[in-house]
């Protein structure tokens, strides 16, 4: 996200809040409960260039916004007591589930004991070839490639681009325009083998990013013993399901529930969509996650959870809790449903 796009979200989001708008939508929007997404949570950094920060939060933060969403009188729930009230619209008090996404060793280190103290349960989705140690996080690689240059050449669109990445606003630029460039790109592996590509050439540890910053097995193990946590499947490499072919993505789906039930004792009842925003997972692949039997699969797309919300149980949104916007009086305002509601045209549900 670039400096102007965080610019205008933090703006709109300060407005709705001191001019109150958001609580005269709250009673209208905000639906019947929320899930919140996560992906890492670790002490903040004081590196300048930190492309990824929207995907971090600190401890402090999370700890706040458990503590806050519990003294105000929303049940932390289950993904399965979620569905249990979709399904029989049981909607007397309003909940929150929390996800986390990709399975982090930090998530252990440092969010699990805020969900302890809290006793606030989660669910982890995960690709598998994480817990293997062979998954490619190929925006970290993105990022320790252009950390570790001060120029950086690249094929973009068909021409070859060079960028000056000598100082942290030029990387910032750099990752922006790359990113989103590779982004768009209709086949995933050419954005993979590209980040890997520039990652090899700036010198960094590209098959190492895994094993370095995620769970393995054991670690996950010990991590689901907690009675708090629920695993859920992510695929197995992680793929934008709605860029490969039907099989591909019923492949990956299936894979990693399966490689999940043989490690852990347990099929995960629930998925995620990797990336999971419009481009990235749609109806077909809505489908496909019930044909497989999963309960609820989420997106990422923006939204809170309406009654309506019964008959798309594979395609149910979440609001993500964005390292950049770290204050509750932000969150506060994206639980009342007006932000999205504006974004979603006050469509209820986004499943097309």
């Amino acid at each position: 996200m670039s400096r102007i796009g965080k610019s205008v979200i933090h703006a709109g989001l300060e407005t709705l809040y001191f001019t109150g708008g958001y609580r005269l939508a709250r009673p209208f929007l905000a639906g019947v409960g929320t899930i919140l997404t996560f992906h890492r949570v670790r002490p903040a950094l004081p590196d300048g260039f930190q492309p990824n920060s929207s995907l971090e939060i600190t401890p402090e933060f999370l700890d706040e916004v458990i503590g806050r969403l519990s003294g105000a009188g929303f049940d932390l729930v289950t993904l399965n007591e979620m569905h249990r009230r979709l399904v029989e619209q049981d909607f007397g008090r309003r909940f929150i589930a929390l996800t986390f996404d990709d399975g982090y060793r930090d998530n252990r280190d440092f969010a699990l004991p805020i969900l302890q103290r809290h006793g606030a349960p989660a669910t982890l989705y995960l690709p598998s070839s994480f817990a293997e140690g062979t998954g490619e996080l190929w925006w970290i690689e993105l990022e320790r490639a252009i950390a570790a240059s001060d120029s950086i050449e690249v094929m973009l669109d068909g021409e070859m681009r060079r960028f000056d990445t000598a100082t942290d606003s030029a990387k910032d630029e750099a990752f922006t325009t790359i990113y989103w460039s590779l982004r768009s790109l209709p086949d995933e592996q050419d954005m993979r083998r590209i980040c890997r590509e520039l990652a090899v050439a700036a010198g960094v540890d590209a098959a190492g990013i895994c094993r370095e910053i995620c769970m393995d097995w054991d670690e996950i193990a010990a991590f689901a013993a907690d009675p708090l946590i629920t695993i859920g499947a992510h695929t197995d490499t992680h793929i934008q399901v709605a860029k490969a072919s039907a099989d591909v993505a019923r492949r990956e789906m299936e894979a990693g529930a399966a490689r999940i039930e043989e490690r852990l004792g347990a099929r995960p009842k629930h998925f995620a969509y990797p990336v999971g925003d419009p481009s990235s997972a749609g109806p077909r692949d809505f489908a496909l996650a019930a044909d497989l039997g999963f309960l609820t699969a989420t997106t990422t797309r923006p939204g809170v959870l309406f009654p309506e919300h019964s008959g798309h149980l594979t395609a149910l949104p979440r609001i993500s809790v964005n390292g950049s916007f770290q204050r509750f009086r932000h969150l506060d305002v994206l639980l009342s449903g007006a932000p999205t509601a504006l974004l979603n045209r006050f469509k209820r549900v986004d499943a097309a």
